[in-house]
């Protein structure tokens, strides 16, 4: 048996051990039967595991338990990727759209930094609630508590 966040970690679904654990408790890593999964919770093989990163599910299939990270020819041994097409077809949308959405004219260059905070105040961007550190600035910024 491993700890959930370890073997998500070491089949490359996540960079980071520590990206792997805050995706645990944001409650992003469920059983297939809908279950919220803690970090620490204990993966057995043939267990089915949904990952919600960047608004797509993954659906994963646990087919070995590893504890150790390995290079990708040995990682997806590991799993058997069973995400419904539809799911599928949501991240190659999100993939293709993702890119060309800004334009500049020619001769313009990079925004300047009062450009681009301009650029993203007006797109409305909120901080990831993922990424801690960013997540506490803009909390502490916009709150309206003294």
């Amino acid at each position: 048996m491993v700890r959930v966040d370890k073997w998500l970690w070491s089949v490359r679904i996540f960079k980071t051990r520590s990206i792997s654990t805050k995706f645990c408790k944001a409650g992003y890593v469920k059983k297939s039967d809908g279950r919220v999964l803690k970090a620490s919770y204990e993966l057995r093989g043939g267990e089915t595991l949904i990952v919600r990163k960047n608004g797509i599910n993954f659906s994963i299939k646990v087919l070995k338990l590893i504890s150790k990270r390995v290079s990708y020819p040995l990682a997806i041994e590991c799993y058997k990727d069973i995400t419904p097409e539809k799911e599928l077809q949501k991240f190659e949308s999100w993939y293709i759209n993702a890119k060309g959405t800004e334009y500049r004219e020619k001769g313009q260059g990079r925004p300047t930094k009062k450009e681009r905070r301009e650029i993203e105040t007006f797109k409305g961007s909120i901080p990831n609630p993922l990424d801690y550190d960013e997540y506490d600035d803009f909390i502490e910024t916009t709150s309206i508590l003294p």
